[in-house]
């Protein structure tokens, strides 16, 4: 019997979970450039970390991947996987933290229902840390619609609340 029916609305993704070459390098990275916090380590091949102390929102793992290469961009698999902050002024906080740190960001959009910037973790995992505007301001077409768009970034404004 086929249930036609779409997902509960208040599902939600809950956690990523990683392959990485070097653990050591990858939890320096969403720690300290990011301020993820360590909750668990499974000895020397996982870690997971997350924010607020929930359990994990972050998995990082060596167990099929140490010493490993980043798939070549032409191949399938993961995007990016997105980190969203509570408001604004956080991900502008986030961007400080990335310049503070000298870490490079491929990418910023102004996407009308959110405000995002794009970069790399070390193991070549893309990544959008992004805000989303209230819901009644997201953009609508003349018959209602959601009508999202890629605009430049206002990177200026952003960065001064």
């Amino acid at each position: 019997m086929s249930n036609n029916k779409p997902i509960h609305p208040q599902t939600s993704i809950g956690h990523v979970h990683l392959k990485v070459a070097d653990l050591e390098r990858a939890v320096t990275f969403y720690s300290e450039v990011l301020g993820f916090e360590i909750t668990t380590r499974m000895g020397n091949g996982a870690a997971f970390l997350s924010a607020g102390g929930y359990h994990h929102h972050i998995g990082l793992n060596t167990w099929d991947s140490e010493g490993g290469s980043a798939p070549s961009s032409n191949n399938t698999g993961l995007y990016h996987f997105a980190i969203l902050m509570p408001n604004r002024k956080e991900l502008a906080r986030i961007i400080q933290r990335l310049s503070d740190h000298d870490w490079p960001i491929d990418g910023m959009a102004d996407h009308g229902v959110s405000e995002a910037v794009y970069l790399t973790d070390p193991d070549g995992n893309g990544i959008e840390i992004y805000w989303d505007r209230p819901k009644e301001q997201w953009p609508k077409d003349d018959k209602g619609n959601l009508a999202m768009y890629t605009r430049p970034l206002d990177l200026q404004g952003l960065m001064k609340g």
